[in-house]
């Protein structure tokens, strides 16, 4: 009896983030936290610091690229780090959750010149800028600041975003070999 078995293809399909994604946001995450607190109180131009945490989950974004609600999710978590700072409470999570949705939107969009990767640099940039007229917006609806004041924070997110797009466009390429992603 010669029976002839069906050949059957399966293929494995993401469900999901798996462990060492998680593990990866977290340790990322964490890096921004104790770098904003750290190197952020050192780094002080006019009232301007960076914002690791942004860069970090950027740059987490962009290594593990997640659905579009896992990158919420990422935001989220983003938000409830940066509860550990002093500021005002709660509006960060409302920013993360919008610049960790920009980024998770912009990973999909590609930028390269010449075989270069400019994802890293313009995806975070545009995420910061997010992030941060969405958290000035908030601050100035919460704390019931003069509209005119807005304008002073226009240069802190610019500069915020240039740093923190820099950063990201110089551990991008590295950490992504390591990670072999």
């Amino acid at each position: 009896m010669n029976a002839q078995l069906k050949r059957e293809v399966t293929t494995n399909t993401k469900k999901g983030l798996g462990v060492s994604d998680i593990i990866l946001i977290a340790v990322l995450l964490a890096a921004g936290a104790v770098l904003k607190y750290f190197v952020g109180s050192l780094i002080n131009i006019g009232g301007m610091k960076p914002n690791f945490i942004i860069a970090m989950y950027c740059l987490a974004i962009l290594l593990i690229r997640p659905k579009i609600y896992e990158s919420a999710i990422i935001g989220i978590l983003a938000g409830a780090v940066c509860q550990l700072f002093p500021g005002t409470p709660y509006i960060n999570f409302g920013s993360e959750i919008i610049g960790a949705l920009v980024m998770g939107l912009l990973i999909f969009v590609p930028m390269s010149i010449k075989g270069f990767s400019l994802q890293p640099i313009v995806s975070t940039f545009l995420s910061t800028v997010a992030s941060g007229s969405v958290y000035t917006i908030l601050l100035f609806l919460v704390a019931n600041a003069d509209a005119s004041a807005m304008v002073a924070y226009v240069p802190i997110v610019l500069c915020t975003a240039t740093f923190n797009a820099v950063i990201v466009q110089a551990l991008y390429i590295p950490l992504k070999k390591v990670l072999h992603k």
